[in-house]
């Protein structure tokens, strides 16, 4: 009886059928052009990442789903968010790797990718798509959305994939936080008193200050007014024309959690909302660095998808953001001296106990 083989790394990790994926275009037509094959490595090494990006989004959006989240999955969430954004630095840092290339040894090849392009990755669609990145958000090529500019079985993969959005998950999670409004303490209206109040005191400040000319105070001053009357804005998110994309009470519990991140049941929520904004601003710079990337390659050619080339991978950076209302939280903290204080009763409930005191 023959002895069963033993798995071995190769078996396991499909080492051969990995290393005959690799079938560059350029030896099939004849002329083999030598970086073709790095320029294939690199983007099956990001499909391959992408991959673990949405394995980590499986769990992070079925933990997020259960109403309220356990409590036990948090540090997880926080954990794979964390993994997700160290994913996303490697993805810059692998254009580095590209960029080894010359413009002149891709235009060896160029030509023979047409009309394929990185703009058709599904996975990365996926991500965009299950992130929060709408499709009425997106920059539209030619009057077509991005749907449209897929293969028909690229857009069922797309279609299959009904997942609610992390960013509709964060929303509604955030809007069942029960610290912002406890028994006789609110909130809003300590909070709304306070930034007035720190509001008025610059305005005293400016106006008083002997050392700034006429022109400088009226200009401060009216800078504070207007900051005054667009403050009522931060709690009217559902407003026309609002600059906010969440929801008002999802607003208001992300500030609540920004403002007090020391008290320790805020701590992990607080490095969840970090979290989100290093994948945000990775995302981000990812994109910059490949606009930068395809500029230095081919220039203001077009790209071989159909896009615009870098110009329109550079619109995307600014208006593919996901998590934009939490990078906006900022302007509205508050100093540490203006910070109104949390009741003690709110206190306790916020707070680490062990036995009895």
């Amino acid at each position: 009886m023959a002895e069963p083989s033993r798995l071995s790394y190769g078996r396991y990790l499909k080492v051969d059928a990995l290393l005959a994926c690799q079938e560059p275009e350029s030896a099939r037509a004849g002329a083999p052009a030598h970086d073709e094959m790095l320029f294939i490595i690199v983007h099956q090494a990001y499909e391959l990442w992408f991959k673990q990006i949405l394995h980590e989004l499986d769990r992070i959006q079925s933990d997020f789903a259960a109403s309220p989240v356990a409590d036990e999955h948090l540090g997880r969430i926080v954990a794979g968010l964390s993994r997700i954004h160290e994913i996303l630095k490697l993805l810059v840092v692998q254009l580095d790797v590209l960029e080894t290339m010359t413009p002149a040894g891709f235009l060896e090849f160029r030509d023979l990718l047409t009309p394929a392009s990185g703009f058709q990755s599904v996975q990365f669609r996926l991500i965009e798509t299950r992130l929060g990145l709408s499709d009425p958000r997106r920059i539209r090529i030619d009057d077509q959305s991005m749907r449209e500019r897929l293969a028909p079985e690229d857009r069922e993969k797309l279609d299959a994939d009904n997942k609610p959005s992390l960013l509709g998950q964060l929303d509604a999670w955030l809007a069942r936080t029960p610290f912002v409004a406890l028994g006789d303490y609110n909130f809003r209206e300590s909070y709304r008193a306070a930034v007035i109040a720190a509001l008025k005191r610059d305005a005293t400040s400016v106006g008083s200050d002997p050392s700034l000319p006429e022109t400088q105070r009226q200009a401060d001053a009216a800078a504070i007014e207007k900051a005054l009357a667009q403050f009522q804005a931060l709690f009217e998110p559902d407003a026309a024309n609002s600059p906010w994309r969440m929801t008002a009470p999802a607003i208001e519990a992300a500030l609540f959690i920004a403002l007090y991140r020391d008290m320790p049941v805020l701590q992990l929520p607080f490095r969840l909302l970090q979290s989100l904004m290093d994948i945000d601003e990775t995302l981000t710079l990812w994109r910059l660095r490949h606009a930068l990337m395809v500029e230095r390659m081919i220039g203001v050619r077009p790209g071989t998808g159909g896009s615009s080339g870098s110009g329109y991978l550079r619109a995307t950076a600014e208006r593919h953001r996901i998590f934009f209302d939490l990078f906006q939280l900022s302007t509205y903290l508050l100093a540490a001296r203006d910070l109104p204080p949390l009741p003690e009763n709110v206190r306790r409930r916020m707070g680490f106990s062990y036995g009895e005191a």
